[in-house]
């Protein structure tokens, strides 16, 4: 791993495909998290033993004291009580340092034994604590963003606050969760809200924190793009897209390729008929100007809260023996999509949720058509997936190696009521009401990327749905974890079920790294760590 003078991560590394470090979000840019670590392999993982585990308290600490964080921000008055949060985000490893986040804290620990080298603490203004999805390293700077909307930078050997900056208006009820993404002399960094407010993506320098550029995901004008998909400005203005999962960059091509949140009103649409140009769409924009290239809609004017933030996977692969740049992503609604992703020209669109029942047919575009049937309805309407999808926020992989795209599948039906059947629409994600019918089986899929065909499916026991994100290797291993606290191994060509160890319900996805001359396999189980390493 290449680093800048005086021991900082150069962002110029972070072009080099993945080794032995973990230093951004997905591993590398393409949002693949495949390492090409082998030390622990198809024919030794059943090996894997813990060599150290942690917990980290992401409650609110004591400001005083010999147990007081290191250092301390933030804008609030520290008066905001916040329960324990579990880890969600991904965590950083470069050097001899792991860098975890949970909602208004930062950890540095030693990447041998996880003790803590410092702690920094945000002071907040409050807002919901659903999470934090990790940092960014720029040189020697450590950059995450709080709940509160804030932009903050650290001394990443030290801890110390070097600046903040609001990134998003708390006043009208953003939030922030979302890791950064450092591409060169670029920070990029998305907010959520679900009531009724325009999504957008930044640009900040991160050496001083000043805005570069904004890119509204929604019309913000009458001259803008996709205008004609509302039935007003007004709407288009009001209409949600917010992005709050980090992306994938393409360096041939300088685009930061990243999908987007549920228009709003989420679930009564009758306020803003039409497809809701760029909600629940993949888009690429070019990273030195914020300007738009191409998109892909995965859900037109979708009403079930299905958004298509998941992180998308580049790869470099062929199709009808024709060499292709593609990037591929599982959304929620229970759809695979696989588009050029030079051009954003549509290459496959296939079902992997099983029970997913909610579109009519597959337009020409390849967008699923959306059938009216299916929103929510005063006497009710059976919809699957359920609210949360069939996968949500949790991070997929792709091993170029098997040329398989593993997902978690979660599969189940919703008997979703229309509560308000106000011609106006209803604020944010109300005027609804729904009951869950019954899981219809849920599993880890490995997905052809030419075709949307799954390969090999594994089924999780009944009641178990998987909530982890994945990992593979080049040693020909998936790692994810089931609904059932266990934290599993796979064959990555065929599925079989080589490893599994109780650790409690994973809460954010498998990494793995190498240190001195060890690779180690590193999972987060709500607020305690846990790394595996062979003896």
């Amino acid at each position: 791993m290449a680093v800048a003078q005086g021991g900082g991560l150069d962002p110029a590394s972070l072009l080099a495909p993945l080794e032995n470090s973990w230093p951004t979000y997905s591993g590398d840019y393409s949002g693949r998290r495949y390492s090409k670590l082998t030390q622990v392999n198809i024919d030794n993982v059943q090996q894997l033993t813990l060599a150290w585990t942690r917990t980290l308290d992401s409650g609110m600490p004591a400001l005083e004291g010999a147990n007081a964080p290191d250092f301390t921000g933030g804008e609030g008055e520290g008066d905001f009580t916040i329960g324990s949060q579990r880890i969600k985000g991904s965590i950083l490893q470069v050097g001899d340092l792991l860098y975890v986040t949970a909602p208004d804290h930062v950890w540095a620990l030693d990447v041998r034994d996880g003790g803590e080298r410092w702690h920094y603490f945000w002071k907040t203004r409050g807002g919901p604590h659903i999470g934090n999805r990790g940092a960014a390293l720029w040189r020697d700077s450590l950059i995450f963003e709080t709940v509160d909307n804030y932009l903050v930078s650290l001394d990443a050997k030290t801890g110390e606050e070097r600046w903040h900056t609001e990134i998003a208006s708390f006043e009208e009820q953003y939030f922030s969760t979302m890791a950064p993404i450092v591409v060169g002399d670029h920070l990029l960094v998305g907010t959520g809200n679900d009531l009724d407010a325009p999504g957008f993506l930044q640009s900040f320098d991160p050496e001083t924190g000043e805005l570069q550029w904004r890119f509204y995901t929604v019309p913000m004008s009458e001259d803008d793009p996709g205008i004609d998909t509302w039935p007003s400005l007004d709407a288009a203005m009001h209409g949600g897209g917010q992005v709050w999962v980090p992306g994938s960059y393409d360096p041939e091509t300088n685009y930061y390729i990243f999908g987007t949140g549920n228009p709003t009103p989420g679930y009564t649409g009758v306020a803003r008929r039409g497809d809701n140009l760029f909600t629940c769409t993949l888009i690429a924009v070019d990273v030195d100007t914020g300007e738009m290239a191409w998109y892909f809609q995965t859900s037109p004017h979708d009403t079930h809260d299905w958004d298509s933030a998941q992180t998308p996977i580049l790869i470099d692969g062929v199709v009808d023996g024709v060499p292709r740049k593609l990037v591929s992503t599982a959304a929620r609604n229970g759809y695979f999509f696989t588009v050029d992703r030079v051009t954003g020209a549509h290459v496959v669109t296939a079902r992997y949720g099983a029970t997913s029942n909610w579109a009519s047919h597959i337009r020409e575009s390849g967008s699923p058509n959306p059938h009216p049937a299916k929103e929510a309805l005063i006497p009710g309407a059976l919809v699957s997936p359920v609210e949360g999808g069939v996968a949500n926020w949790q991070p997929p992989a792709f091993n170029p190696d098997t040329g398989l795209f593993y997902t978690q599948e979660n599969n189940g039906f919703n008997l979703l009521y229309l509560t308000d059947p106000d011609p106006r629409g209803s604020m944010g994600l109300g005027g609804k009401d729904r009951v869950t019918v019954g899981s219809g089986g849920n599993a880890l899929s490995a997905i052809d990327y030419r075709t949307g065909d799954t390969t090999w499916r594994h089924a999780w026991p009944s009641g178990g749905g998987g909530g982890a994100g994945v990992l593979t290797t080049a040693g020909g291993l998936v790692f994810t974890g089931d609904g059932s606290g266990n934290f599993v191994a796979f064959d990555a060509a065929n599925g079989d079920l080589l490893w599994n160890t109780r650790i409690g319900n994973i809460s954010n996805a498998p990494q793995t790294y190498l240190i001195d001359e060890r690779q180690h396999v590193l999972v987060a189980a709500g607020q305690q760590l846990f790394a595996f390493v062979q003896y």
